[in-house]
């Protein structure tokens, strides 16, 4: 058994990571602008996904690396989760009126606004990581490409169309798997290889880091499917895995495909917070 702690490794990083983010919004421009932004990142959970970013960072490079360059692609895929959160809250989407425990943007402000902060966090999000210094130049392209490719068309946005398209028809476990590859999936993979790209993985490595989020990221969706039909087991829901396949059945298939993900780190170094997160990652729900 481990003896890795992950609340010790991952609180400090957690606090900066906070502490970090509000930062970037200032007092450039009157009230209630800064309070708006700030609002959707300090209900933003447990910063899952700039942790992967600097635990992949870690397996790549040696023991006890400065993670400053890799810092500001942290926080760009924190501030892009934050976004999708506030703008996926939305009446004309999920209209969601609170998010762990706090009202959401658009209930505070108005959906005008909302709109507003939502786009404000995505394009600080490309301009945290296109200022960044200190990688060569084409692997900083790389990294901004990786981002944009999740964000958008070919990632998040477009798994939020083909969802919103499905409108609650999906009957069938494979497009539902396909629709969380391109929303929860895109973001977690991303995750993983920016930390891998911007430690300068190479190609047989990064291939394995994104076989072990690939993996994770569909565990990570089940997770979170049982754990919102236990809080809200409405029937007329969104379609999710339990109401398809069952609890105990989707908590199986988490737990194994937690299994799967760490497997796919087999001979890689220093992989402990990444096995460690695998693990957190399904142990929420059971």
């Amino acid at each position: 058994m481990s003896s890795f702690d992950l609340e010790a490794w991952s609180a400090p990083r957690r606090e900066r990571l906070s502490q970090s983010l509000l930062s970037l919004f200032g007092d450039a421009w009157p009230e209630p602008m800064t309070a708006m932004c700030r609002h959707p990142l300090t209900a933003s959970g447990k910063g899952m996904r700039p942790l992967l970013v600097l635990a992949a960072y870690g397996v790549v490079q040696p023991e006890g690396a400065d993670d400053a360059l890799v810092w500001p692609y942290a926080l760009a895929i924190e501030l892009v989760h934050a976004y999708s959160l506030v703008h996926d809250d939305m009446p004309c989407m999920d209209n969601d009126d609170f998010r762990r425990g706090q009202p959401t943007t658009h209930v505070l402000y108005g959906d005008g606004f909302a709109l507003l902060v939502g786009d404000a966090l995505l394009t600080e999000a490309f301009r945290v990581a296109a200022t960044a210094k200190g990688l060569p130049p084409t692997r900083q392209v790389q990294l901004i490409a990786e981002l944009a490719t999740a964000a958008g068309y070919h990632g998040m946005i477009g798994g939020q169309a083909a969802d919103l398209g499905a409108a609650g028809q999906v009957t069938d476990v494979g497009t539902l798997e396909r629709l969380h590859a391109g929303k929860t999936g895109a973001l977690l993979r991303l995750a993983v290889r920016l930390g891998a790209i911007a430690g300068g993985a190479d190609q047989t490595t990064l291939t394995q880091l994104t076989r072990y989020a690939e993996a994770l990221g569909l565990a990570f969706q089940l997770a979170d499917d049982v754990l919102d039909l236990e809080q809200d087991a409405k029937a007329d829901g969104p379609p999710s895995f339990p109401k398809l396949l069952g609890v105990e059945e989707t908590r199986h298939r988490a737990r194994s495909l937690s299994e799967q993900a760490i497997a796919a780190l087999s001979g890689l170094p220093r992989t402990e917070p990444l096995v460690a997160l695998a693990r957190y990652t399904v142990e929420r729900s059971l």
